[in-house]
């Protein structure tokens, strides 16, 4: 199976040459599970990322991407900025600890990504989330809406109905970017209509939260 393809800039990911055509999300795809204790080592993150999408998409291995997704640090993350020792000083600010990164896809089609950091404080997953909505809001376009109705509380959310071709997003598009205790959780969805991928990222991120220490 050749993986999406993706690039990631600045911390965030560009989902390229995406072909329409999404698969309807069926219920119960993202499982929930009993909430744990906060995590104390990536590992222990990985066991609580959703391991599964609404919509049956089939899970990318993380070392078929390049750099792999899985397990993230500060160095990870900020080796996708151009400036990477300027990044590495804004997440120490943060008080990043770690996060994990995973993917489900199959080719040039459809793709769901879900990507969990964790901080050393609510105040800074808080920050982490609003900056990088904001961000990603300016780089893609569209209405950046805060607290939807689609969404649990501490959500954003950009919903593209034709994507935005100028960064290389070729079909309908839908982001959340949610806050929750020292977690912050984004869900990218790419296929073939806005009410899919919208409807696949708000079952994503009910689940992904729902496995989540309380805040």
């Amino acid at each position: 199976m050749s993986p999406p393809a993706v690039v990631r800039h600045g911390g965030l990911v560009l989902l390229l040459a995406l072909l329409p055509g999404c698969a309807t999300p069926a219920d119960g795809g993202a499982s929930a599970a009993p909430a744990a204790e906060t995590p104390d080592t990536p590992q222990q993150l990985e066991e609580l990322v959703v391991p599964a999408v609404a919509s049956g998409l089939p899970r990318v291995p993380d070392d078929a991407l390049s750099p792999p997704a899985g397990e993230k640090s500060v160095e990870d993350v900020a080796g996708y900025a151009e400036d990477a020792a300027r990044e590495r000083e804004v997440l120490h600010d943060y008080g990043y600890r770690f996060g994990w990164e995973r993917y489900w896809g199959s080719g040039s089609g459809p793709l769901t990504t879900v990507f969990t950091h964790q901080f050393r404080t609510p105040e800074g997953a808080a920050a982490f989330t609003r900056d990088v909505a904001e961000h990603d809001g300016d780089v893609y376009g569209g209405v950046l809406r805060e607290e939807p109705p689609v969404l649990p509380a501490g959500c954003r959310l950009l919903q593209l109905d034709r994507g935005a071709p100028a960064v290389g997003v070729t079909s309908p598009a839908a982001f959340a970017w949610c806050a929750r205790g020292v977690f912050s959780v984004a869900v990218t969805a790419v296929g073939g209509s806005v009410d899919a991928v919208t409807e696949e990222v708000r079952a994503v991120v009910v689940a992904q939260l729902d496995r989540l220490p309380p805040s």
